[in-house]
């Protein structure tokens, strides 16, 4: 199959910044030149998407894509109008929308979506249209989604803004709803990793001091696992003095009355904390054909929420009693650039060289 669909749907995300621009300026500035312009550019997008889409892939999951990257862009422009970075594209919306998007949690998520998430619909997209596998990145996209979802929709919940029913929240609901079954779908894909029996004998033949890289992730996992508990106590108020100096001094933005901070925190101790034990298992004993996938899902649900923790921690639409302390901001740096990226280096070591993780099988030939 030839790549013109995939072009197409990249087209029709990019047909999202004139329709914005044509909205807002219909709504608020009746400019026709603007409006004209705007009308004109949208149409000639449009036109040229079509004729790239007359001939799309079976796959249901291409049109999901194709209409999340077109979203994604949309939140790219609001990301960039909410920091004043442009202007009258997306007014129309900032104003009627439920207050948790002018957050800097909200504002965080909407730079992830509209830059990384994007760029999973564009890859995925692109790998349904030359018929290729896209199960590895979808299931990083899994645990982007999921995270960004339970902590937006708890933190919306239980925070100081409250839960706002209206058609903002029921098209929200769609999306969840929407995304999940795709997740599941994803699932069902067959794996495709494959590997030689006598690599797969190899690699499980050698000694944990015979791995010295996967002895590395190990001595790691143990303090990331007391990490994301200690966290977890900051948030829940323990008394402790250690966990209040944290609070006070490197880590303000986990008392934020917003409560994402709150709920990431929980979430990571309630679910990474497990995950960390269980992946310790995965190293040592050979044949945990699940530990490929999981590392996937967990990596991407981490880097999506130390990407959100760490712009919202020093962004200025957080109060400044909240921020990160100027003297601080090194060691607040170091910690959560580390916990964000070593669990990634765990999962490409999972995903190139997953060998270990396999259970030979009888019937497979060797090499």
């Amino acid at each position: 199959m030839n790549a013109s669909a995939g072009t197409g749907v990249f087209l029709l995300s990019v047909i999202s910044i004139p329709i914005s621009y044509l909205f807002n300026s219909l709504i608020y500035n009746n400019s026709v030149e603007a409006v004209f312009f705007a009308g004109c550019t949208t149409v000639l997008i449009l036109t040229i998407s079509v004729r790239f889409l007359l001939k799309t892939p079976e796959d249901p999951l291409f049109y999901v894509y194709a209409v999340y990257a077109f979203f994604s862009v949309l939140n790219l422009i609001i990301g960039l109008e909410q920091d004043n970075v442009i202007d009258g594209f997306m007014t129309f919306y900032l104003k009627q929308a439920d207050p948790h998007i002018n957050t800097a949690h909200g504002h965080m998520i909407s730079y992830w979506d509209g830059c990384v998430h994007y760029l999973m619909y564009l890859l995925m997209v692109a790998a349904i249209t030359w018929g290729d596998s896209y199960r590895a990145i979808g299931l990083y996209w899994v645990g982007s989604f999921a995270m960004r979802v339970i902590v937006y929709i708890l933190g919306n919940v239980v925070g100081k803004h409250g839960i706002l029913v209206g058609p903002l929240f029921l098209f929200h609901i769609l999306y969840v709803l929407l995304s999940v079954w795709a997740c599941f779908r994803i699932f069902r894909q067959p794996s495709t990793l494959g590997v030689k029996l006598s690599s797969i004998h190899e690699a499980q033949s050698k000694t944990l001091f015979q791995r010295p890289l996967d002895l590395l992730f190990m001595i790691y996992l143990i303090p990331a696992t007391a990490f994301c508990i200690f966290r977890g106590l900051v948030v829940l108020d323990c008394s402790s003095l250690w966990c209040q100096e944290y609070a006070q001094h490197y880590e303000p933005y986990l008392k934020d009355p917003t409560a994402y901070p709150k709920i990431q925190m929980l979430v990571g101790m309630l679910y990474s904390g497990p995950y960390y034990i269980i992946a310790l298992y995965g190293l040592v004993v050979p044949g945990c054909e699940w530990m490929p996938d999981l590392t996937l899902v967990h990596s991407g649900a981490l880097a999506q929420a130390q990407f959100s923790h760490i712009g919202a921690s020093l962004h200025t639409r957080t109060p400044f009693s909240y921020r990160v302390p100027t003297a601080s901001q090194p060691v607040f740096l170091l910690l959560n650039v580390l916990y964000a990226l070593v669990p990634q280096a765990l999962c490409y070591r999972c995903a190139a060289g997953p060998a270990f993780f396999l259970r030979a099988q009888p019937d497979e030939k060797a090499a």
